[in-house]
């Protein structure tokens, strides 16, 4: 109860609050596109960073190993669990549900940094390899929803040409928030704690202050999502938004049970699982399934469970991390 108290009260979450209210409201608030831009840019370097640094201090174990395993493993896994959901209990055909599907086994960087924060606040330590498993889980979920597309036949109105396949593999494996996630990485894991010591009071010290100004935009966009989209949405498709982080991160934590995953390094694990993608896989859903409505899954993974998650999810993921571990 502290935990979740704390998380709900605490700055990053009231300013997201704020910005979604705003726009339910319809406040002519708004947040300039390229500064919005800037401040994903700079979270992802400065969340990359530290996991770099962080994982500079360790060498790689199995316990790391069996830890990106299992992201790997989750982010295939997790989509065709979604799409079974979809499939039995909306009416959605099988090129939406698929691309639905995709958004919740990939994951939200905004959210696992929000997570990361939590975590901090909760007084638990957690790896920087988390990152990497962040980085690793983008992908596998785009392949699982291709193939239960394809699975469809006839239904796609036409198929991926081969220069669109390159536009996609491109999409999927260059896209702008693993590029600089992974390469934050690999800059803080050569340069380690030493080398980025100059750079700490850019990285460390306005962390908070940016998520908080990031937050608020993304309350904005999901509020207007929710208001422009919802008519597209069954009660049984929002319901879905709403219990699926639930189901995956159940599954996670059965993961980082056996795994034996400390509780910091298990509540981000579980949060990744549970979050929806709403930049890597929109961009590669346009690409790869463009007969998909975006007005149904940016819908949902944005104005459904990205709120859900970082105002009442996380307290318990990190609940549920402490539960496995025994610390709670």
């Amino acid at each position: 109860m502290d935990v979740a108290i704390s998380t709900l009260l605490s700055p990053i979450i009231l300013f997201f609050a704020l910005g979604m209210g705003a726009a339910l409201l319809r406040s002519q608030m708004s947040v300039p596109e390229a500064f919005a831009k800037g401040m994903a840019l700079y979270l992802m370097m400065a969340i990359g960073l530290k996991g770099g640094v962080e994982m500079s201090k360790n060498p790689l174990t199995m316990d790391v190993i069996l830890v990106l395993g299992a992201g790997i493993v989750l982010s295939f896994l997790i989509p065709a669990i979604a799409f079974a959901c979809l499939r039995a209990t909306t009416k959605l055909d099988r090129v939406d549900a698929a691309a639905t599907a995709a958004h919740y086994g990939s994951i939200s960087i905004v959210t696992f940094v929000a997570a990361t924060e939590a975590v901090r606040l909760s007084g638990l330590d957690s790896g920087g390899h988390l990152v990497a498993v962040a980085a690793l889980m983008e992908t596998p979920a785009i392949i699982t929803a291709l193939v239960l597309a394809a699975r469809g036949g006839g239904k796609r109105e036409k198929p991926v040409a081969g220069s669109e396949r390159g536009e996609l593999v491109r999409e999927v494996f260059l896209n702008a928030s693993i590029v600089v996630l992974v390469g934050a990485l690999i800059v803080g894991w050569i340069a380690g704690e030493k080398g980025t010591a100059s750079v700490q009071p850019f990285f460390v010290d306005l962390f908070q202050g940016v998520l908080c100004l990031f937050l608020l935009d993304m309350g904005l966009s999901a509020g207007r999502g929710l208001r422009q989209g919802w008519r597209q949405l069954s009660p049984m498709t929002v319901g879905f938004g709403l219990y699926m982080p639930l189901i995956a991160a159940a599954i996670a934590a059965g993961f980082a049970y056996a795994i034996g995953m400390p509780a910091g390094d298990a509540a981000l694990l579980i949060t990744l699982s549970a979050s929806a993608s709403y930049i890597a896989v929109p961009a590669a859903m346009r690409l790869a399934l463009p007969e998909a409505k975006p007005s149904i899954y940016l819908t949902l993974s944005l104005g459904v469970t990205f709120p859900f998650n970082v105002t009442i999810g996380i307290p318990i993921y990190i609940f549920l991390a402490l539960l496995i571990t025994g610390q709670s």
